[in-house]
């Protein structure tokens, strides 16, 4: 009898709990309806814009910004030097992108002042909004592309002689762009890379003129490397090179 009793209330303790429990979350709803408004269309077309771009952030830092430029400067500078994982990517990734925020800090503020603010007011509408932001990232971008590699995507997409920068599509600028960063970044690791090639050489002689050739050079000329970098201060001056590369 004492445990039919303990039994009836454990079940009636249990089901209060759960009552209380269902009181206490909310109900949320989610649903489609029709609208209105025109207006509503307009801004709910917004929002699924700017979520689009959100979720390709990271794409467009990489293709519109300075960051590939850097990050490959900063990994050919790793493997000149022959540290291995040192220093790691995730501490070159983060060097990469504060970078790339201190080298794009005039072109975001001119962003801001010319179309994030100006439709934040309510004075342009998105679609202006749009068209000024591209504006100083098109400037940048043509700053910083070869005309060998924007006549070559203006010949595969078989248009006509651009006549000034205006007729050139973003679609075309921006794989030319990305080509032309990635060669200026490897002519810079290929600069990078001839000091520590040379104590590689003469460090691999003096070991096969000492009878030594059993010893791997790259043992002994790591070292002189590290103190070559640091004595010449290096991480400073490839920073120096990389931010006064795209003025």
């Amino acid at each position: 009898m004492r445990s039919k009793v303990l039994a009836i209330a454990a079940s009636l303790i249990g089901l209060s709990a759960s009552a209380s429990a269902q009181a206490l979350v909310p109900k949320v709803n989610i649903g489609v309806e029709a609208t209105k408004n025109p207006q509503d269309v307009s801004v709910s077309l917004q929002i699924l814009l700017i979520l689009t771009l959100l979720s390709l952030a990271p794409a467009l830092m990489i293709m519109l910004t300075s960051f590939t430029r850097i990050v490959i400067v900063l990994s050919f500078t790793r493997g000149a030097l022959g540290t291995q994982q040192t220093p790691p990517n995730s501490v070159l990734i983060g060097l990469a992108l504060f970078l790339t925020f201190f080298t794009m800090a005039p072109i975001c503020s001119q962003i801001n002042q010319s179309a994030l603010q100006p439709y934040v007011h309510k004075e342009i509408t998105f679609d202006q909004a749009l068209d000024n932001a591209s504006v100083p990232v098109r400037e940048f971008m043509f700053a910083q592309v070869r005309e060998k590699d924007l006549s070559l995507f203006v010949g595969l997409a078989k248009m006509e002689r651009p006549q000034s920068e205006a007729d050139i599509p973003t679609y075309v600028l921006i794989p030319s762009f990305l080509i032309s960063e990635l060669r200026t970044a490897f002519s810079i690791g290929f600069l990078i890379f001839i000091p520590f090639l040379i104590i590689d050489m003469v460090i691999a002689v003096t070991l096969m003129s000492m009878g030594m050739m059993m010893l791997p050079p790259v043992i002994i000329s790591l070292p002189f490397k590290i103190l070559l970098f640091v004595l010449v201060d290096g991480w400073h001056l490839i920073v120096r090179s990389l931010a006064l590369s795209f003025q």
